[in-house]
């Protein structure tokens, strides 16, 4: 099985890289996994997941990465998994009011790979193998700071947490038929731009655990339904 760990910058992969890569990037185990680094924004990370999923065929693309949350409740570092993803920046604001590309009939709500306006991942049920807690998002190309544009997220799209890169991984997975899951930790609340609030460093170390975790779990899983 291939699988791929991909994040935007090396950084949100690289601790748990260096305990996997000795076990499970052997050729010819049952298992393989590489590391790949797709840069930041939903645009390098299209391209690059494009090109690694036609020169690869990855069984499994694994994406994980630190993000901001809306909910002033999630504790910071706590890691989850991505449902449904939406576009929160693609659109027109009119009047105070932000319109979206449905809104604007430049695409139908559920015209693959969108259901409702937004991309899932039918994936979960079989690769959420830690029952991490499943949460909604939107990406969006610039972190949001401003209040009303965030009360405007949050109303119409009713997320957890927002990322630069998640809803091209969901995009891309779905129109090519990859397997994939999106795992992020939660490094700050949006719209709080004093980076000494920030846990960064507690949220990538998590992350990690979470990755190792997650690596030897489906292993264990692989190598049971082998036998």
């Amino acid at each position: 099985m291939k699988i791929v760990i991909t994040a935007a910058t090396k950084a949100e992969w690289m601790p748990a890289s260096l305990s996997i890569k000795p076990l499970y990037i052997k050729e010819g185990s049952h298992m393989n996994v590489i590391f790949h680094e797709s840069g930041v924004g939903m645009l390098a990370t299209a391209v690059s997941l494009t090109r690694l999923v036609i020169a690869y065929q990855p069984d499994l693309i694994i994406q994980v990465g630190i993000a901001g949350t809306f909910d002033q409740q999630l504790k910071l570092g706590k890691v989850i998994c991505v449902d449904k993803e939406a576009l929160a920046d693609m659109g027109v604001e009119e009047n105070n009011t932000w319109k979206d590309i449905f809104e604007l009939n430049l695409e139908e709500k559920n015209d693959a790979p969108f259901k409702k306006g937004k991309i899932p991942n039918p994936y979960l049920k079989k690769y959420n193998l830690l029952g991490l807690s499943e949460v909604d998002a939107v990406t969006i190309n610039e972190i949001s700071t401003n209040r009303d544009r965030i009360q405007q997220i949050i109303k119409k799209y009713e997320p957890t947490i927002e990322s630069m890169e998640g809803a091209a991984l969901h995009y891309v997975c779905r129109e090519i038929g990859v397997p994939f899951i999106q795992i992020r930790s939660i490094s700050n609340y949006v719209g709080d731009r004093n980076k000494n609030n920030w846990k960064i460093k507690e949220a990538i170390t998590q992350l990690n655990k979470t990755i190792l975790k997650y690596v030897d779990k489906l292993n264990k899983t692989i190598l049971h339904n082998e036998e």
